[in-house]
């Protein structure tokens, strides 16, 4: 019983933390110059035992790009991505990151230019019904094993208002029993 009265209290110590986080987005400057590749390394240091405990290999691909943003928010954002790969992937699997830039015609006289983050995961994969939910509150594709995994529902749904904050969105690229990618897009 005490283990379950622990537990509980950390879960809902968990999501009140994640909904303070939630209402305090637009306070936090975004002024900072941020490494993407630099953010990406922190977080591959910060989850390495996570994903070792998983028995996940972390593969961080060759590029970068710096943005101006809230380097605090991303790393958040980055976090809970790669984080959401490691817990749902296989043993054995891997988690590749990859920065790139993309860059599109908006009319006949100017372009913009978008970096992509893309997190990779060799993992369970997410039906194509809950691909755009999954960035909803307290949404969660399989509730059974939620309690099991941990969390509140709430990590992509914070990785999603960061992304909005920075200007940019995220979504599911591709998605299949073999893995996952979704990408973090955001303008230079």
């Amino acid at each position: 019983l005490f283990t379950m009265i622990k537990e509980q209290t950390a879960r809902l110590s968990q999501l009140v933390g994640t909904l303070l986080d939630m209402t305090n987005l637009k306070s936090v400057p975004r002024t900072d110059q941020v490494s993407l590749e630099e953010l990406v390394d922190e977080v591959f240091c910060d989850l390495a035992s996570v994903a070792e405990q998983k028995d996940v290999e972390l593969i961080q691909q060759e590029g970068d790009c710096i943005i101006t943003g809230s380097y605090l928010l991303l790393y958040r954002a980055v976090y809970n991505l790669v984080e959401n790969a490691i817990k749902y992937n296989h043993s054995g699997g891997k988690v590749t990151v990859n920065i790139h830039l993309s860059e599109e015609i908006t009319d006949t006289s100017t372009s913009v230019n978008y970096v992509f983050l893309e997190v990779s995961d060799t993992g369970i994969g997410i039906p194509p019904e809950y691909q755009e939910k999954i960035f909803t509150p307290f949404f969660r594709v399989d509730k059974s094993r939620s309690r099991a995994m941990g969390g509140a529902g709430l990590g992509l749904a914070l990785v999603s208002e960061i992304v909005r904050q920075h200007n940019g969105q995220v979504k599911v690229l591709e998605s299949s029993k073999k893995g996952s990618m979704i990408a973090i897009i955001l303008p230079v």
